[in-house]
C-alpha cells in the first residue's frame, strides 16, 4: 500500500481502489491512501469514501499486521476492484498536524526522555521521566511559542536504520522503538531545533502551529512528569 500521507499531508483528497474488503468487521484496504492510521500516539484519521453516488463513512483508520485498514460504517457499492474517492476529515487531520509538530517543539525543550505522549483534538500530552521535577510552566510556555513564532520549515527524511545506532540520541521515547521499513527510518527535522524519528503527518512551518497554552503540568508516579498543551484554536 502506497501511504500518501508520508509525502504529502495537506493531501485531502484521492483517488484509489479497493483491493480488500472484510466484510463481517466492515474494513476495507486500499491500494493507496491519505488516511493516517492510528499510531505513535497520533490518533487514525477519519472522513470518508465515495463511489457512484454514495458516501460512505470512514470511522476509523488502524494498522493490522502492517497493513493500513479504513473501517468503514457501511459496505453498500463497494466491492474489490472498484475505484472510489477518499476525503479526510480535514478540520480533525489539520489540528492534529499541528498538535503532533506541537509535541516536537514540546520534546527539543524538555532534554528528559519521553515515557509516553498522546494527541487529541482538544488537548494533547507528553510524559517525561523528570525525577528531579525540573519542568517549569511558566518558563516552558515561553519558550515553546519563540519557537512557533521563528518559523521553522519542516520537513521530512528517510535513512537507513543502522544510523541509530550511531546516532541513539535522536531517539527520545524510551519504551518504544521507532517504525521501520526495510531496514529505513523517516525523520521529522524542524529547522535546527529538532530532529528524530516520525511516521506521523505535521504542518510545513511552525507558525501554522499558532499559539500553545501549556496546561496542568501532573506527577504521574515517583519519575514520570505529564505535560498537557492545548491550542488556541
Amino acid at each position: 500500500m502506497v501511504k500518501l500521507f508520508e509525502n504529502d499531508a495537506y493531501l485531502n483528497q484521492f483517488e484509489a481502489k479497493i483491493i480488500k474488503i472484510i466484510k463481517e468487521d466492515k474494513h476495507i484496504e486500499l491500494n493507496q491512501t491519505a488516511f493516517y492510521a492510528k499510531s505513535g500516539g497520533q490518533p487514525g484519521d477519519k472522513g470518508e469514501i465515495e463511489r457512484a453516488g454514495s458516501k460512505i463513512q470512514v470511522l476509523e483508520t488502524i494498522k493490522e499486521n502492517n497493513k493500513i485498514i479504513h473501517i468503514v460504517d457501511d459496505l453498500k457499492d463497494l466491492e474489490e476492484n472498484c475505484d472510489i474517492i477518499g476525503k479526510i476529515n480535514w478540520d480533525l487531520r489539520y489540528k492534529h498536524m499541528r498538535m503532533h509538530t506541537a509535541l516536537h517543539l514540546l520534546c527539543s525543550i524538555v532534554p528528559l526522555g519521553v515515557t509516553g505522549g498522546q494527541i487529541g483534538y482538544e488537548k494533547s500530552r507528553l510524559d517525561f521521566n523528570d525525577p528531579d521535577k525540573l519542568i517549569d510552566k511558566e518558563e516552558l510556555e515561553e519558550k515553546i511559542n519563540l519557537l512557533v513564532e521563528d518559523n521553522h520549515t519542516v520537513t521530512t527524511e528517510v535513512i537507513e536504520s543502522r544510523i541509530l545506532e550511531e546516532k541513539p540520541e535522536l531517539v527520545r521515547t524510551m519504551s518504544v522503538k521507532p517504525p521501520q521499513v526495510d531496514s529505513k527510518i523517516r525523520l521529522v527535522r524542524i529547522g535546527e531545533v529538532d530532529l528524530q524519528p516520525c511516521g506521523g503527518t505535521h504542518v510545513k512551518s511552525t507558525t501554522e502551529i499558532g499559539k500553545i497554552q501549556i496546561g496542568k503540568i501532573e506527577n504521574k508516579g515517583k519519575m514520570n512528569r505529564r505535560i498537557n498543551l492545548q491550542l488556541s484554536s
